[in-house]
């Protein structure tokens, strides 16, 4: 009797922490085996792809579509049925970026994707949240193995184990994630239109055709072009290693790194790379340590910082590289780089003005990664 009892304690019952309240019965544990088939696709040279779409060709999915910056696309020719993908299959990436998760795509997939067949128990939907979950993308990667290149081949995917419940269930939590995921589309679409209106105002600023006026409703004087070494002077970073932690930030090309007991600077500064990332600077106002892959702004003169940040933005840096590998600037590069100056009085209206628009972009970005945020949670506790 004892060892019956201690056989149920031992069993683990498969209930989400979070339910609709609705439904009761407990899932089910299944493998990618039993809900599931899948195939490769195909491999095409590139002298045999093409690079504009015609009636006879199709739309080849390769991991170059997977590259958000990418603008190039290929077509191929007379693909078998088996390796056309139509938008409501599911592809999935099985080496190299192991595990990212397609759908929505018409076309033929490259030999680097699985297209994911489910039988009529499971929703396409469920099946594509519980893909992308943390943890299935933890368990897809550690089958991959941790080669240079993880790949994933049809035996290890079919040893996924995923906990399933009735189909009613799976369409109402499908259902709620895709309207949650609704929110940060429309949360990124947002952000990017800020964007889009930002670089536009800075366009008709810059360009001259947008000015303020002063308090009598009359034009600030003509801007004066000087060369940035005239109004402010560049400070160089150093090696932290040896500091004690603290709460004084220290900076790096790629942001915040980690905090110390002291500080290289205090006050307004714009932070420009000087090796490796030299296109993305930005504003700070306080104390830090730089490194010494960064370079910081101080002492200037007829030019507030946040106007200068404002120009930063307005420099294509790339073109200032002064390197053949791992891009450069110098002290000297930017402090003889050209620009148009206004009054301190209409610097300050500006850098108002974009400044604002800064804050929305900032508070739209947090709301999207606290709906990312509240997925994530979501998907810990809706699923087993």
């Amino acid at each position: 009797m004892s060892t019956v009892i201690l056989d149920i304690e031992k069993k683990k019952i498969l209930i989400p922490k979070l339910r609709f309240q609705e439904f009761r019965e407990e899932w089910k544990n299944k493998s990618m085996r039993d809900l599931t088939k899948i195939n490769q696709g195909l491999q095409i040279p590139i002298s045999e792809r093409f690079y504009e779409k015609t009636d006879d060709n199709y739309f080849y999915i390769t991991n170059e579509f997977l590259r958000k910056d990418s603008s190039k696309s290929y077509f191929i020719k007379n693909p078998s049925e088996s390796v056309i993908c139509y938008e409501d299959d599911i592809l999935m990436t099985r080496t190299g970026n192991t595990g990212q998760v397609v759908t929505g795509v018409h076309g033929a997939f490259h030999n680097n994707f699985f297209k994911i067949k489910y039988d009529e128990t499971c929703n396409k939907w469920f099946l594509y949240f519980f893909l992308t979950s943390h943890k299935t993308q933890h368990d897809i990667l550690k089958l991959a193995g941790t080669s240079t290149i993880p790949d994933l081949n049809h035996g290890d995917f079919y040893k996924i184990k995923i906990n399933i419940p009735t189909f009613d269930e799976q369409q109402k939590i499908a259902s709620f994630l895709s309207a949650v995921d609704e929110k940060t589309q429309q949360l990124s679409r947002k952000k990017e239109l800020l964007e889009q209106y930002k670089k536009g105002v800075m366009q008709q600023l810059f360009s001259g055709k947008l000015r303020f006026k002063d308090e009598n409703g009359e034009d600030y004087p003509n801007w004066e072009e000087k060369k940035l070494g005239e109004v402010f002077k560049i400070g160089s970073g150093k090696d932290y290693k040896h500091l004690e932690n603290g709460t004084i930030p220290v900076f790096g090309t790629g942001g915040y790194m980690r905090s110390v007991n002291k500080y290289l600077y205090s006050g307004e500064t714009v932070f420009i790379g000087r090796k490796g990332t030299i296109d993305k600077p930005f504003y700070f106002n306080g104390e830090f340590w730089t490194v010494d892959t960064l370079f910081y702004t101080h002492s200037f003169k007829n030019a507030i910082p946040k106007f200068i940040y404002c120009v930063f933005q307005q420099i294509n840096w790339k073109l200032h590289n002064e390197a053949s590998g791992v891009p450069s600037l110098s002290k000297s590069t930017i402090e003889k780089l050209k620009f148009n100056f206004p009054c301190i009085e209409e610097q300050q209206k500006i850098a108002k003005s974009l400044s604002s628009i800064d804050s929305k972009i900032k508070s739209t970005n947090q709301q999207i990664v606290q709906t990312q945020m509240f997925k994530k949670g979501l998907l810990q506790q809706m699923f087993v």
